[in-house]
């Protein structure tokens, strides 16, 4: 018999969501080990952005449940750290603020100096020391989405929830950041959960969850691009 000892570090089960009688999905049930890198792939409208933001607590399910490490997800949590297709920095503070004032929530006693040295520690991991007393008009858009990688990992998160991060840059930035992304990834060994409809940023991960019509119809290990190419068309994603 299972025991609550024995759930994956995240556990979703019987998940779904309605508004009135419009089903976004119905019956979602996956788990995911701690360290893991898992995308969820499916064309747009499928519901999986709808299911990361219950992950992060920014929606609730009409039904189901969702634990991480054996507790229920029941609303937003430094314990999880968001990454979002656009920046969402504060645009009248430089990247050193916009950085230290997620730190300072997270370590509200820490001093002036621990915080600042904090905060250089994760700009330095994602290549901006030089930019980091610049503001966002002042940088591009990749530089941006640096900030909040940046940012969702200084708070040192149990887990990293990526809504298609590189899905509104150029096809060159886009594959230098997911590369930079999985090597931070390695270092800190985080578990992560992306969304995504780009096949190569799923080729990435340990295993891809393929959602269709507000269901999963597929799960795969370690795939390559050309497995997901071929598991999308399959969907008509």
């Amino acid at each position: 018999m299972s025991t609550d000892t024995e759930r994956p570090f995240l556990q979703v089960e019987g998940l779904a969501k309605r508004y009135g009688d419009s089903v976004v999905f119905d019956s979602v049930n996956f788990g995911i080990r701690q360290g893991e890198f898992v995308c969820i792939i499916g064309h747009s409208g499928c519901g999986k952005t709808t299911i990361l933001n219950v992950l992060a607590g920014l929606e609730s399910a009409s039904d189901g449940h969702v634990f991480m490490d054996n507790r229920e997800i029941a609303g937003p949590s430094l314990d999880r750290g968001v990454v979002f297709q656009g920046h969402a920095l504060m645009p009248w503070l430089t990247v050193r603020r916009n950085i230290a004032f997620a730190v300072r929530s997270k370590w509200p006693l820490w001093t002036r100096t621990q915080v600042d040295e904090h905060v250089q520690k994760y700009v330095a991991l994602v290549g901006l020391d030089g930019a980091i007393d610049k503001k966002p008009s002042q940088l591009s858009g990749g530089m941006k989405q640096r900030v909040g990688i940046a940012r969702a990992f200084a708070i040192q998160p149990r887990m990293l929830l990526l809504d298609e991060p590189f899905g509104a840059l150029d096809a060159l930035t886009r594959a230098k950041l997911q590369d930079e992304l999985l090597q931070i990834v390695a270092t800190t060994h985080s578990t992560v959960v992306m969304v995504t409809h780009d096949a190569h940023a799923a080729s990435y991960a340990d295993r891809t969850v393929f959602l269709s019509d507000g269901r999963i119809v597929d799960d795969l290990d370690a795939p390559n691009s050309d497995t997901v190419l071929d598991a999308m068309r399959k969907l008509g994603a």
